[in-house]
């Protein structure tokens, strides 16, 4: 996919795209019918591959046709049922309802992004552990408030960044995993039951689904949003880290002290390079915030059995949530692999800095000896506790 609002959306391919969720639609119905026949509810005629079914679909004509009913399924239903044999149709989504097939098709697409977004973040924390190691005893002015503070080391600053990540990756690790949601009409598996003869049956019917799904089993959750909102807020931390790093590289590169290793042009300045990709995970961190509480704005407006508009406000922000999220993924990646330190600029820069001796004056006149020679505190022991993190979460050693 492309986007010309969204530059670098490529970068998050099929991930939550049109033709992604088409499929993962596809994938819920035919799997839904595979357990119908399996447990000899529907006959072993019934039995069909719905997914090819869809391969010369319209997404166009499918997408107007859904402001009829709502939502994307009962248009794809009758595809579905218009291209099947007599016995497929008479049995394709019994027992199921339209949001059981919209909410497990969505799971699936979490299901990749998070296979997406695990194997970036290993890159990410590989790539910031060996900053931190490599740069350990660079020194690095350090600022707060945006002036001036004290003497510091550019380890210590990519070992900050490192732990911010392993917090975002910590937070998405806590993320349920993806469920099915195999509810019925009113979250009551009423149809389920009815077909399959008892409650315990219905249950096994559930198992059934999510194991040829690959998603957790669990029970309805139609009203209980709590797995989007969860997703939504660790897809938020992983931008908030994205973003603080993005920050402070942009504010270095005043100093020349952090630089992009490929910077993007200026339509009019041809002696600029722009930290394009420091500006666009800027804009991610941005604009994350706002889709995720749209998720848990929707969450609250769950109502009765079936929610009446906040579900349905659920999918595009998930969806671009997710994508501008895996896009984003990408570019730290690319971002922090070619990132620039310069160590003769940084050493200038702090040497430059008046008055950042005064605390270790005073710290030193009050406890009665000479100021030591260095003035970084625990900046070793912060920056070695970042890399054993980092090698319990690769698994590697230290």
């Amino acid at each position: 996919m492309t986007d010309m609002f969204w530059p670098g959306d490529h970068r998050a391919g099929t991930v939550m795209s049109d033709e992604a969720f088409l499929t993962a639609l596809a994938d819920v119905e035919h799997a839904w019918l595979d357990v119908l026949v399996e447990h000899a509810i529907a006959p072993p005629s019934a039995a069909a591959d719905l997914r090819t079914l869809v391969a010369t679909t319209d997404m166009a004509s499918l997408a107007v046709g859904a402001e009829q009913d709502g939502n994307p399924v009962t248009g794809l239903v009758a595809l579905l049922r218009s291209r099947a044999g007599d016995e497929t149709a008479r049995w394709l989504h019994r027992g199921l309802t339209s949001q059981d097939v919209l909410d497990t098709a969505l799971m699936l697409c979490v299901r990749d992004a998070l296979t997406v977004l695990r194997a970036q973040l290993s890159r990410h924390v590989r790539t910031l552990a060996e900053l931190a190691r490599n740069h350990r005893h660079d020194p690095l002015l350090t600022r707060t408030l945006t002036q001036p503070a004290l003497p510091g080391t550019a380890g210590l600053k990519f070992a900050v960044w490192l732990d911010a990540v392993l917090d975002a990756v910590d937070t998405l690790e806590c993320v349920p995993e993806p469920a099915v949601q195999a509810g019925g009409a009113a979250g009551t598996m009423a149809a389920a039951t009815e077909l399959a003869g008892s409650a315990e049956a219905a249950l096994a019917m559930s198992v059934s689904l999510a194991s040829k799904l690959g998603l957790r089993q669990a029970l309805p959750w139609h009203t209980s949003r709590s797995r989007l909102t969860r997703f939504g807020d660790a897809l938020v931390t992983l931008c908030d880290a994205w973003g603080h790093i993005a920050n402070d590289i942009a504010a270095a590169a005043r100093t020349g002290e952090l630089v992009e290793g490929t910077g993007g042009g200026s339509s009019t300045m041809p002696h600029k390079s722009n930290p394009v990709l420091t500006v666009l995970l800027r804009r991610a961190a941005l604009t994350a915030p706002p889709l995720a509480a749209t998720l848990h704005a929707a969450s609250a407006a769950s109502v009765d059995e079936r929610a009446d508009g906040g579900w349905h406000a659920e999918w595009a922000a998930l969806r671009t949530l997710v994508r501008h999220t895996v896009a984003a993924a990408d570019q730290a990646a690319d971002l922090v692999a070619g990132l620039q330190f310069d160590a003769g600029r940084a050493t200038d820069n702090l040497a430059a800095a008046a008055g950042i001796d005064a605390e270790q004056q005073a710290m030193a006149t009050l406890a009665g000896h000479q100021p030591a020679a260095t003035y970084t505190g625990a900046a070793d022991q912060r920056i070695d506790a970042a890399l054993h993190r980092a090698a319990a979460y690769l698994k590697e050693t230290p």
